[in-house]
């Protein structure tokens, strides 16, 4: 899958974003300088394994970090030009919901165990859409049957804890496809559907999106076969940081970091016969504390061809070829003008 839309204005543009956690007075970086767009029509894939900074990254698009502990210490996230980290609750909650939306990875706590499935679906329309209340409950129920939800028209009195888990997944995603935003963050949508309903649900997101010219998905999974078929871009995160970015194609063809090879390796290939019987290649140790990251390339404890310089120095972010972004110093650029994504950190907005 391609995208032509890279020669227009970003929707969103993440400039150097920092977002750390304050953990018995030290500081976690959680997300520590990522910078990347968004453009009109795309789907960017985020992967990476759990703790790599992913979902703090979205939940900072949004400005959900809980604060304290959290914070957006520097960077910008610019939405058509506007800087969310400067915006008021008031301003923001404009934006939430009705522009930027987001399908949370945990139903069971996103739900308001009080209010009914219709309730919630409604407050969203009519807070954004300025519609009646009859007409949000039409509008409620038509999302619910869209999302796979039978007899959605009596389901709108019940209450979350009447759902499954896989139900009340599709209730968020429903709340989230209310007001038909410009950027879809879908954190793990389909975590606990079966094959048949991720199937629908992300053939629903992707016509939605379409429904809106300049609508936007930032995916965020783990399922790497989603991902190479609903992605344009992939973003590779790991240790806080960007490791690579590529077209999806181009990943999946070249992978050039080592954790992309790994993550790649670890894919089951039963169509290929000369995988049949044999056990996974797996990405040893484990993912390092964020209060205790390396100090050099934040894989270097796990990397199979780390040398000595990759324990003591952060390789920048640099373009390999055209588009396609590596952070490791054993990659070599074949361009003679490479850009470099990691600039001069940007003022910080809030002092620690």
């Amino acid at each position: 899958m391609t995208n032509g839309n890279t020669t227009q204005q970003p929707l969103l543009e993440v400039r150097d974003l920092r977002t750390y956690f304050n953990i018995e007075g030290s500081w976690a970086k959680a997300v520590d300088g990522v910078s990347f767009e968004v453009y009109p029509g795309e789907v960017l894939g985020i992967v990476g394994e759990s703790g790599s900074g992913k979902s703090v990254t979205a939940l900072s698009i949004m400005k959900l970090i809980p604060d304290p502990p959290g914070r957006i210490v520097g960077g910008q996230i610019l939405y058509k030009g506007t800087d969310l980290v400067r915006l008021d609750y008031t301003d923001m909650y404009r934006i939430r919901g009705k522009e930027i939306a987001m399908i949370f990875q945990e139903p069971m706590t996103s739900l308001n165990p009080v209010f009914t499935i219709g309730m919630q679906i409604a407050e969203v329309l009519q807070a954004h859409e300025g519609i009646s209340p009859e007409d949000a409950r039409y509008r409620a129920a038509d999302l619910l049957t869209r999302v796979g939800i039978p007899d959605a028209e009596k389901r709108l009195d019940d209450y979350p804890h009447q759902f499954s888990g896989g139900m009340r997944q599709r209730v968020m995603i429903a709340i989230a496809l209310a007001c038909n935003p410009s950027i879809l963050i879908a954190d793990e949508p389909t975590t606990a559907l079966d094959v048949t309903i991720q199937a629908q649900i992300l053939e629903l997101m992707l016509e939605l999106k379409q429904q809106r010219g300049d609508a936007a998905i930032i995916l965020i999974t783990h399922n790497l076969a989603v991902v190479a078929e609903m992605c344009h871009r992939v973003i590779v995160m790991y240790g806080g940081k960007i490791q690579e970015i590529a077209d999806v194609f181009e990943l999946f063809g070249n992978p050039l970091h080592p954790y992309t090879k790994g993550l790649l390796a670890s894919i089951p290939r039963p169509e290929i016969p000369e995988y049949r019987g044999k056990r996974l290649v797996a990405i040893p140790g484990n993912v390092p504390s964020i209060m205790n990251l390396p100090k050099g390339c934040k894989f270097c404890t796990r990397c199979s061809v780390a040398i000595e310089r990759c324990f003591t120095v952060e390789p920048p972010l640099v373009e390999i070829t055209p588009n396609h972004f590596v952070r490791c110093h054993l990659v070599e650029t074949t361009l003679s003008t490479p850009r470099i994504l990691d600039g001069q950190p940007l003022q910080e907005t809030m002092s620690l």
